[in-house]
């Protein structure tokens, strides 16, 4: 339901209470029922408060293992459990769920944004000196003098091998 905004969603609860039908709604707003139908039972739980997202919401593992196991083991149903708890869709449950099956039944955090440079591996790379860099550039320099006049070489002898063959034609 990502694809309504909180004006949207507030309307179509407005338009539901009014009495639209929910095969009018899902034209109007252009999304499935089963949405619509979530959106209005989670309204009717929780209030529009539950809709005011300015970030997403972030569950501790606790939290998480305690509403997966209201599913697995209590046998409650999803759409129950996830309106219950207040999560914005069932998509997230039925995800949580299936990455705690797929880790052997233990919920992991997901690491979230760029990775962290050691500060060892920061102090590691020294700066080098003035002296360091000229010494540097300059055997690159040598390197590269070096591979040119190499491939110089080459293309001169390429060019002398096609000379000969278009003389023996």
């Amino acid at each position: 339901m990502s694809k309504l905004s909180y004006e949207d969603k507030i309307n179509l609860y407005n338009d539901r209470q009014k009495g639209m039908s929910i095969n009018s709604l899902v034209l109007k707003y252009g999304i499935r029922h089963e949405g619509i139908e979530y959106l209005i039972r989670l309204i009717n739980k929780h209030g529009f408060d539950v809709l005011r997202t300015v970030k997403n919401k972030h569950y501790s593992i606790q939290e998480k293992e305690r509403i997966v196991n209201r599913v697995l083991l209590n046998k409650e149903t999803l759409n129950s459990v996830a309106i219950d708890e207040g999560l914005a869709s069932k998509g997230i449950l039925q995800n949580w769920i299936s990455k705690y099956k797929e880790n052997g039944y233990n919920i992991v955090e997901r690491k979230r944004g760029r990775t962290t440079i050691n500060k060892k591996e920061m102090k590691s790379k020294k700066k080098e000196t003035l002296k360091e860099e000229n010494e540097r550039l300059k055997k690159e320099n040598l390197y590269l003098k070096a591979e040119l006049e190499y491939s110089k070489k080459l293309r001169a002898v390429v060019q002398a091998r096609k000379n000969q063959q278009q003389k023996k034609k």
